[in-house]
């Protein structure tokens, strides 16, 4: 579900700013990969199949180039500081609230005492504020 807007997000932000819209590649690169796990386990575990695994977490990628090939088409014309601005506080609503709403809460379920919740979170935010120092996006 969230893949859509990710895809939107990367190619507002390389239509705005080359440098800016790299960032954004590489933030959600490294964002799909525990993603992409967290598809194709389940699966390969439910099925005993990798190739559906495999065509699964293909699918759920797709979306993303999908999101931002719709973008495209539909605000080539029409775009400006002000779509930019709207466009990035949708897609950022969208994000943050898959994070608060589903994704938190979902790990929490799976460790309800917080022993490495929390504590990943924070990982994960280190590794997107280093990325985003390396690539000088900040």
């Amino acid at each position: 579900m969230h893949n859509f807007p990710e895809g939107l997000a990367t190619f507002a932000a390389t239509l705005a700013d080359p440098t800016f819209g790299l960032g954004v590649a590489v933030a959600i690169a490294i964002h799909n990969i525990p993603e992409g796990i967290a598809v194709s386990v389940p699966i390969f575990y439910a099925t005993g199949s990798k190739w559906k695994a495999f065509g699964w977490s293909l699918l759920s990628g797709i979306a993303e180039p999908v999101g931002a090939l719709l973008g495209y088409l539909v605000l080539i014309h029409v775009m400006s500081p002000t779509a930019f601005a709207i466009l990035f506080g949708l897609v950022g609503g969208i994000m943050i609230h898959i994070c608060i709403k589903k994704l938190i809460p979902t790990a929490l379920k799976y460790d309800p005492q917080d022993r490495v919740t929390s504590n990943t979170c924070l990982v994960g935010m280190a590794v997107m504020a280093l990325s985003l120092v390396l690539f000088q996006v900040v």
